[in-house]
């Protein structure tokens, strides 16, 4: 039997559990992060994030001395990022006293990212230049076809527009997701997106790896990226709701996201993982 130290976090209700790994001596297996993010039998979590020094990652090529977000989604599958994930583990370094000062490097898959720790306790993090492509592409969810277009936040995205916000509110994101390999030959997220205004829109989402979650902060980077190219107006800021609160988006002069919003750390315990 193993015993494991973990906290809980959660960024608008995007949960996650922590686990510190700073010699990568843990590496859990898929089974693990599966057992882990099981809301009956293990702590319960939208993904997993572990924390590990980067010089013990060998394909991070960047600075060596800070902390790497190993990402799992909670079906045990790796992801390049996570926006509301990248917030809470900067919330837990700096409350367990891992990281100093108010500006945080953080290594992921998806490449190097600044957090910034605000005095009203939210956290805003960079993304990143996202990609737009205005081609539409088709998937399949709920057994209903539905056509957006593709955004890359560092990980896979697909910007569906729904018309009539009680439509979105309506929607029954069961899954399975069908999609073409060829387009998404490493799956996708997928955004259900209605507009208030240009600017401020309402969320639902389909994460691959983990189906619907109350929030996605990549996916709501890929939202402000679609209405931004789509809009007749050059929005540099955006409000997006999304079921468990509220995240802003802003674009600097070269395309750059920043995401800022809520992290909170709830628990902190130990869990007993069953044999393999």
């Amino acid at each position: 039997m193993r015993t494991w130290s973990f906290a809980k976090g959660h960024g608008t209700m995007n949960d996650f559990v922590l686990l510190k790994d700073r010699y990568g001596m843990l590496n859990p297996s898929p089974e693990d992060v599966r057992f882990l993010c099981d809301r009956r039998a293990g702590v319960g979590g939208d993904g997993l994030i572990r924390a590990v020094k980067a010089e013990g990652i060998p394909d991070w090529d960047g600075a060596k001395d800070i902390w790497y977000m190993d990402y799992r989604n909670s079906d045990g599958s790796p992801a390049e990022t996570c926006g509301n994930g990248l917030r809470v583990f900067v919330r837990w370094l700096v409350d367990e006293n891992l990281v100093s000062g108010t500006v945080i490097q953080v290594a992921t898959r998806a490449g190097l990212r600044k957090a910034v720790v605000l005095r009203d306790g939210r956290i805003s993090v960079t993304m990143g230049v996202p990609s737009w492509d205005s081609r539409v592409v088709g998937i399949d969810l709920c057994g209903k076809k539905w056509t957006g277009r593709k955004v890359d936040v560092g990980n896979p995205h697909l910007v569906v527009h729904v018309e009539d916000p009680t439509e979105l509110d309506a929607l029954d994101l069961c899954g399975p997701l069908v999609y073409d390999a060829e387009v998404f030959p490493e799956g996708t997220n997928v955004e259900f997106v209605t507009a208030s205004t240009e600017n401020k829109l309402k969320m639902r989402v389909y994460e691959r790896g983990s189906g619907e979650t109350m929030s996605c902060g990549t996916g709501v980077v890929a939202a402000s990226t679609d209405a931004r190219a789509l809009s007749k107006r050059h929005h540099d800021t955006f409000q997006v709701d999304v079921p468990g609160g509220t995240l802003k988006v802003t674009f600097d002069d070269e395309g750059e996201a920043s995401m800022t919003g809520p992290a909170v750390i709830v628990a902190r315990g130990e869990v007993t993982l069953p044999d393999g």
